[in-house]
């Protein structure tokens, strides 16, 4: 079990966070319509950036162990013993994600936050 190195972990976080950019964006766009005809409260960009940001992650890591940047680099989420990670470490995962001081932990911990606090690892696979 080979764990990756920051590279692959930068690589990672650009794809996801590209393609977690452009689906908030759709569903804020989406959301400007529904305000626009029915009159409906309008929310801030933020709130359907982290909440896709929150969903990417807990489906793809939860169903498929990887999300599209994980494909593109060959890497996986697995827990302590190298087997799928039950739910609740994904979800503890994907919340800890929502912390923005998350990748400054790096240099303290030799892992992300969501890695220590979920008690998982990203793996070569």
């Amino acid at each position: 079990m080979r764990t990756v190195g920051i590279g692959t972990r930068v690589l990672n976080f650009l794809i996801d966070t590209i393609l977690i950019f452009i689906i908030s964006l759709a569903c804020h766009h989406g959301w400007g319509i529904y305000v626009l005809f029915y009159h409906v409260p309008g929310f801030n960009y933020g709130w359907f950036f982290f909440g896709v940001l929150f969903i990417y992650y807990l489906f793809f890591e939860s169903i498929f162990g990887r999300t599209p940047g994980k494909w593109v680099s060959y890497s996986k989420v697995v827990n302590k013993q190298g087997s799928k990670p039950a739910f609740l470490n994904i979800l503890i995962r994907s919340a800890t994600r929502l912390i923005i001081i998350d990748m400054f932990f790096i240099p303290f911990l030799d892992k992300p936050l969501h890695d220590f606090f979920s008690n998982t690892e990203l793996i070569e696979s």
